[in-house]
Protein backbone atom coordinates (compact mmCIF):
# COMPACT_ATOMS: atom_id res chain seq x y z
CA UNK A 1 0.00 0.00 0.00
CA UNK A 2 0.97 3.49 -1.22
CA UNK A 3 -0.10 7.22 0.46
CA UNK A 4 -0.79 9.43 -2.27
CA UNK A 5 -1.93 12.88 -1.02
CA UNK A 6 -4.06 15.60 -2.44
CA UNK A 7 -3.54 19.60 -1.36
CA UNK A 8 -6.30 21.71 -3.19
CA UNK A 9 -7.05 25.15 -1.75
CA UNK A 10 -4.93 24.97 1.38
CA UNK A 11 -6.99 21.26 2.07
CA UNK A 12 -5.30 17.89 2.02
CA UNK A 13 -6.41 14.58 1.86
CA UNK A 14 -4.92 11.54 1.65
CA UNK A 15 -5.89 8.37 -0.23
CA UNK A 16 -4.39 4.68 -0.19
CA UNK A 17 -3.58 3.02 -3.29
CA UNK A 18 -3.04 -0.64 -3.13
CA UNK A 19 -0.03 -1.80 -5.23
CA UNK A 20 0.02 -3.85 -7.98
CA UNK A 21 0.70 -7.29 -7.02
CA UNK A 22 3.91 -8.56 -8.72
CA UNK A 23 3.59 -11.54 -11.07
CA UNK A 24 5.59 -14.19 -9.17
CA UNK A 25 7.87 -16.49 -11.71
CA UNK A 26 6.93 -19.83 -10.18
CA UNK A 27 2.35 -18.38 -11.05
CA UNK A 28 3.62 -18.32 -14.74
CA UNK A 29 5.61 -21.57 -14.45
CA UNK A 30 2.81 -23.44 -12.98
CA UNK A 31 0.30 -21.77 -15.50
CA UNK A 32 2.86 -22.53 -18.59
CA UNK A 33 2.98 -26.27 -17.23
CA UNK A 34 -1.06 -26.45 -16.54
CA UNK A 35 -1.27 -24.84 -20.20
CA UNK A 36 0.78 -28.18 -21.89
CA UNK A 37 -0.85 -30.67 -19.45
CA UNK A 38 -4.35 -29.49 -21.09
CA UNK A 39 -3.06 -29.22 -24.21
CA UNK A 40 -1.60 -32.44 -24.08
CA UNK A 41 -4.72 -34.37 -22.94
CA UNK A 42 -6.76 -32.85 -25.20
CA UNK A 43 -4.72 -33.33 -28.14
CA UNK A 44 -5.66 -36.91 -29.44
CA UNK A 45 -10.23 -35.85 -29.10
CA UNK A 46 -9.04 -32.93 -31.09
CA UNK A 47 -7.20 -35.09 -33.50
CA UNK A 48 -10.57 -38.05 -34.00
CA UNK A 49 -12.77 -34.73 -34.55
CA UNK A 50 -10.82 -32.80 -37.36
CA UNK A 51 -10.26 -36.47 -38.89
CA UNK A 52 -13.88 -37.24 -38.81
CA UNK A 53 -14.45 -33.88 -40.76
CA UNK A 54 -11.78 -35.44 -43.49
CA UNK A 55 -12.85 -36.58 -46.71
CA UNK A 56 -11.87 -40.09 -48.04
CA UNK A 57 -9.82 -38.07 -50.40
CA UNK A 58 -7.70 -36.27 -47.86
CA UNK A 59 -7.28 -39.70 -46.03
CA UNK A 60 -6.35 -41.44 -49.53
CA UNK A 61 -3.53 -38.47 -50.24
CA UNK A 62 -2.31 -39.29 -46.70
CA UNK A 63 -2.82 -35.93 -45.38
CA UNK A 64 -1.65 -35.54 -41.93
CA UNK A 65 -2.25 -31.59 -41.45
CA UNK A 66 -3.81 -30.27 -38.08
CA UNK A 67 -6.92 -29.14 -40.29
CA UNK A 68 -8.58 -30.37 -42.78
CA UNK A 69 -7.96 -29.06 -46.35
CA UNK A 70 -11.89 -29.21 -46.49
CA UNK A 71 -14.46 -30.04 -44.13
CA UNK A 72 -17.17 -32.33 -44.87
CA UNK A 73 -20.12 -34.21 -42.70
CA UNK A 74 -19.52 -36.95 -45.05
CA UNK A 75 -18.85 -39.62 -42.41
CA UNK A 76 -21.32 -38.72 -40.21
CA UNK A 77 -23.74 -38.83 -43.31
CA UNK A 78 -22.34 -42.23 -43.44
CA UNK A 79 -22.30 -43.21 -39.83
CA UNK A 80 -26.48 -42.58 -39.88
CA UNK A 81 -27.45 -43.57 -43.25
CA UNK A 82 -25.48 -46.27 -44.39
CA UNK A 83 -24.72 -48.35 -41.38
CA UNK A 84 -28.23 -46.91 -39.59
CA UNK A 85 -25.90 -45.56 -36.42
CA UNK A 86 -28.63 -43.88 -34.75
CA UNK A 87 -30.41 -46.89 -33.98
CA UNK A 88 -27.66 -48.23 -32.12
CA UNK A 89 -26.89 -44.86 -29.92
CA UNK A 90 -30.34 -45.24 -28.92
CA UNK A 91 -29.44 -48.62 -28.00
CA UNK A 92 -26.67 -47.48 -25.99
CA UNK A 93 -29.61 -44.48 -24.27
CA UNK A 94 -32.00 -47.32 -23.09
CA UNK A 95 -29.61 -49.54 -21.74
CA UNK A 96 -27.85 -47.05 -19.73
CA UNK A 97 -30.87 -45.02 -18.65
CA UNK A 98 -32.45 -47.96 -17.09
CA UNK A 99 -29.19 -49.02 -15.21
CA UNK A 100 -29.14 -45.85 -13.95
CA UNK A 101 -32.50 -45.91 -12.64
CA UNK A 102 -32.45 -49.06 -11.31
CA UNK A 103 -29.09 -48.23 -9.59
CA UNK A 104 -30.04 -45.11 -7.90
CA UNK A 105 -33.41 -47.09 -6.61
CA UNK A 106 -31.65 -49.87 -5.04
CA UNK A 107 -28.66 -48.26 -4.50
CA UNK A 108 -30.72 -44.90 -1.79
CA UNK A 109 -31.91 -47.52 -0.48
CA UNK A 110 -29.03 -49.96 0.52
CA UNK A 111 -27.05 -47.07 1.19
CA UNK A 112 -29.60 -45.61 3.73
CA UNK A 113 -30.18 -49.16 5.26
CA UNK A 114 -26.30 -49.16 5.86
CA UNK A 115 -26.07 -45.17 6.40
CA UNK A 116 -28.68 -45.86 9.45
CA UNK A 117 -28.82 -49.47 10.77
CA UNK A 118 -25.66 -50.25 13.59
CA UNK A 119 -24.42 -53.70 12.75
CA UNK A 120 -21.23 -55.08 13.37
CA UNK A 121 -18.71 -54.69 10.60
CA UNK A 122 -20.15 -52.00 8.39
CA UNK A 123 -16.61 -50.56 7.81
CA UNK A 124 -15.95 -54.39 6.48
CA UNK A 125 -19.01 -54.63 4.42
CA UNK A 126 -18.64 -50.71 3.04
CA UNK A 127 -14.73 -52.19 2.06
CA UNK A 128 -16.17 -55.59 0.29
CA UNK A 129 -18.75 -53.21 -1.37
CA UNK A 130 -16.12 -50.75 -2.75
CA UNK A 131 -13.81 -53.50 -3.58
CA UNK A 132 -16.34 -55.70 -5.63
CA UNK A 133 -17.10 -52.51 -8.04
CA UNK A 134 -13.68 -52.04 -8.91
CA UNK A 135 -13.13 -56.06 -9.28
CA UNK A 136 -11.49 -56.65 -12.73
CA UNK A 137 -14.61 -56.95 -15.77
CA UNK A 138 -12.60 -59.52 -17.59
CA UNK A 139 -12.93 -62.05 -14.94
CA UNK A 140 -16.57 -61.67 -14.34
CA UNK A 141 -17.69 -61.99 -17.97
CA UNK A 142 -16.75 -66.00 -18.05
CA UNK A 143 -19.22 -66.85 -15.36
CA UNK A 144 -22.02 -64.23 -16.32
CA UNK A 145 -21.83 -65.40 -19.86
CA UNK A 146 -22.24 -69.38 -18.88
CA UNK A 147 -24.78 -68.19 -16.18
CA UNK A 148 -26.73 -66.06 -19.07
CA UNK A 149 -26.18 -68.81 -21.59
CA UNK A 150 -27.77 -71.09 -19.00
CA UNK A 151 -31.36 -69.47 -18.28
CA UNK A 152 -31.26 -68.49 -22.46
CA UNK A 153 -30.69 -64.81 -21.47
CA UNK A 154 -27.96 -63.74 -23.92
CA UNK A 155 -28.51 -61.26 -26.62
CA UNK A 156 -31.14 -59.14 -24.68
CA UNK A 157 -31.07 -55.81 -23.14
CA UNK A 158 -31.93 -56.86 -19.99
CA UNK A 159 -28.85 -59.06 -20.40
CA UNK A 160 -26.41 -56.18 -20.30
CA UNK A 161 -28.26 -54.09 -17.82
CA UNK A 162 -28.29 -56.61 -15.22
CA UNK A 163 -24.44 -56.85 -16.20
CA UNK A 164 -23.84 -53.33 -15.58
CA UNK A 165 -25.42 -53.27 -12.53
CA UNK A 166 -22.52 -55.65 -10.81
CA UNK A 167 -20.01 -52.76 -11.05
CA UNK A 168 -22.42 -50.05 -10.97
CA UNK A 169 -24.24 -50.97 -7.94
CA UNK A 170 -21.20 -51.51 -5.59
CA UNK A 171 -19.55 -47.88 -6.39
CA UNK A 172 -23.55 -46.39 -5.99
CA UNK A 173 -24.02 -47.89 -2.61
CA UNK A 174 -21.07 -46.95 -1.37
CA UNK A 175 -20.79 -43.70 -2.17
CA UNK A 176 -24.91 -42.98 -1.00
CA UNK A 177 -24.04 -44.67 2.17
CA UNK A 178 -21.09 -42.36 3.03
CA UNK A 179 -23.34 -39.12 1.74
CA UNK A 180 -26.57 -40.64 3.86
CA UNK A 181 -24.62 -40.18 7.11
CA UNK A 182 -23.71 -37.35 6.64
CA UNK A 183 -27.10 -36.46 6.75
CA UNK A 184 -28.54 -35.92 10.47
CA UNK A 185 -31.10 -38.29 11.87
CA UNK A 186 -33.26 -35.83 13.53
CA UNK A 187 -34.55 -34.97 9.89
CA UNK A 188 -35.93 -38.42 8.63
CA UNK A 189 -37.05 -38.56 12.99
CA UNK A 190 -39.53 -36.01 11.95
CA UNK A 191 -40.92 -37.39 8.86
CA UNK A 192 -41.78 -40.33 10.67
CA UNK A 193 -43.00 -38.41 13.52
CA UNK A 194 -45.44 -36.81 10.87
CA UNK A 195 -46.91 -40.32 9.62
CA UNK A 196 -44.80 -41.19 7.13
CA UNK A 197 -42.71 -44.44 6.85
CA UNK A 198 -39.47 -45.12 6.45
CA UNK A 199 -39.14 -46.34 3.10
CA UNK A 200 -41.27 -43.52 2.04
CA UNK A 201 -38.85 -40.48 3.68
CA UNK A 202 -36.18 -41.73 2.20
CA UNK A 203 -37.55 -40.94 -0.92
CA UNK A 204 -39.82 -38.10 -0.05
CA UNK A 205 -37.47 -36.23 2.72
CA UNK A 206 -33.77 -37.80 2.19
CA UNK A 207 -33.12 -38.25 -1.13
CA UNK A 208 -33.89 -34.92 -2.27
CA UNK A 209 -31.85 -33.35 0.53
CA UNK A 210 -29.08 -35.83 -0.74
CA UNK A 211 -29.53 -34.41 -4.25
CA UNK A 212 -26.25 -33.32 -5.20
CA UNK A 213 -24.98 -37.21 -4.26
CA UNK A 214 -27.99 -38.70 -5.85
CA UNK A 215 -27.16 -36.75 -9.15
CA UNK A 216 -23.07 -37.72 -8.91
CA UNK A 217 -23.62 -41.51 -8.16
CA UNK A 218 -26.07 -41.41 -11.47
CA UNK A 219 -24.15 -39.66 -13.48
CA UNK A 220 -21.38 -42.08 -12.87
CA UNK A 221 -23.61 -44.75 -12.75
CA UNK A 222 -24.71 -43.97 -16.59
CA UNK A 223 -20.98 -43.18 -17.73
CA UNK A 224 -20.27 -46.31 -16.98
CA UNK A 225 -23.06 -48.12 -18.66
CA UNK A 226 -23.04 -45.86 -21.43
CA UNK A 227 -18.94 -46.53 -22.22
CA UNK A 228 -19.04 -50.06 -21.42
CA UNK A 229 -17.43 -52.53 -24.62
CA UNK A 230 -16.77 -55.60 -22.79
CA UNK A 231 -20.21 -57.13 -21.91
CA UNK A 232 -21.74 -55.45 -24.89
CA UNK A 233 -19.03 -57.51 -26.75
CA UNK A 234 -19.76 -60.92 -24.66
CA UNK A 235 -23.29 -60.78 -24.53
CA UNK A 236 -24.79 -59.08 -28.05
CA UNK A 237 -24.86 -61.20 -31.06
CA UNK A 238 -27.41 -59.02 -33.11
CA UNK A 239 -25.99 -56.05 -34.70
CA UNK A 240 -29.35 -54.52 -34.49
CA UNK A 241 -28.86 -54.69 -31.09
CA UNK A 242 -25.41 -52.98 -30.74
CA UNK A 243 -24.81 -50.43 -28.20
CA UNK A 244 -23.36 -47.48 -29.71
CA UNK A 245 -19.43 -48.28 -28.72
CA UNK A 246 -19.84 -52.13 -29.99
CA UNK A 247 -21.06 -50.91 -33.47
CA UNK A 248 -17.98 -48.76 -34.17
CA UNK A 249 -16.47 -51.82 -34.15
CA UNK A 250 -17.78 -52.42 -37.46
CA UNK A 251 -18.33 -49.24 -39.04
CA UNK A 252 -15.68 -47.87 -41.26
CA UNK A 253 -14.36 -51.25 -42.74
CA UNK A 254 -14.62 -52.81 -46.71
CA UNK A 255 -12.95 -55.64 -47.34
CA UNK A 256 -9.97 -53.40 -48.36
CA UNK A 257 -10.00 -50.37 -46.62
CA UNK A 258 -10.44 -49.13 -43.35
CA UNK A 259 -12.33 -45.49 -43.53
CA UNK A 260 -10.56 -43.42 -40.17
CA UNK A 261 -12.84 -40.46 -40.45
CA UNK A 262 -16.09 -42.77 -40.22
CA UNK A 263 -14.75 -44.37 -37.12
CA UNK A 264 -14.10 -40.90 -35.44
CA UNK A 265 -17.16 -39.90 -36.72
CA UNK A 266 -19.05 -42.55 -34.26
CA UNK A 267 -16.48 -41.57 -31.57
CA UNK A 268 -17.50 -37.95 -31.86
CA UNK A 269 -21.13 -38.73 -31.35
CA UNK A 270 -20.64 -40.97 -29.04
CA UNK A 271 -18.59 -38.45 -26.59
CA UNK A 272 -21.14 -35.61 -27.39
CA UNK A 273 -24.01 -36.87 -24.70
CA UNK A 274 -21.27 -37.47 -22.27
CA UNK A 275 -19.30 -34.16 -22.50
CA UNK A 276 -22.67 -32.03 -22.22
CA UNK A 277 -23.68 -34.04 -19.25
CA UNK A 278 -20.40 -33.79 -17.27
CA UNK A 279 -20.44 -29.75 -18.35
CA UNK A 280 -23.99 -28.95 -17.14
CA UNK A 281 -23.68 -31.12 -14.06
CA UNK A 282 -20.25 -30.49 -12.53
CA UNK A 283 -21.09 -27.86 -10.05
CA UNK A 284 -23.50 -30.92 -8.72
CA UNK A 285 -20.96 -33.19 -9.09
CA UNK A 286 -18.15 -31.26 -7.28
CA UNK A 287 -20.88 -30.53 -4.32
CA UNK A 288 -21.34 -33.93 -4.28
CA UNK A 289 -17.86 -35.30 -3.71
CA UNK A 290 -16.95 -32.67 -1.41
CA UNK A 291 -20.24 -32.73 0.78
CA UNK A 292 -19.84 -37.15 0.70
CA UNK A 293 -16.29 -36.34 1.88
CA UNK A 294 -16.69 -34.19 5.09
CA UNK A 295 -18.55 -34.51 8.51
Amino acid sequence: MSTLTITQDGRSAQFTVPRRRSVRPASVGRTVLLSLFVLVSLFPFYWIVITSFKTNADLARGTHSLLPTSWSWSAYKADFSQYDYWHNVLNSAIVAVSTTAITIVVASAAGYALARTRMRGRPIMLGFILVAGFFPVMAMVGPLFLTFTHVNAIDSFWTLILSYLVYTLPIAIWFLANFFSQIPVEIEEAAVVDGLTRFRALFRVIVPVAMPGVLTAAILSFILAWNDFTFALSFMQTPSKYTAPLAINNLGHSQFQVFPNMIDAAVVVVTIPIALLVLMAQRRIVSGFTSGSTK
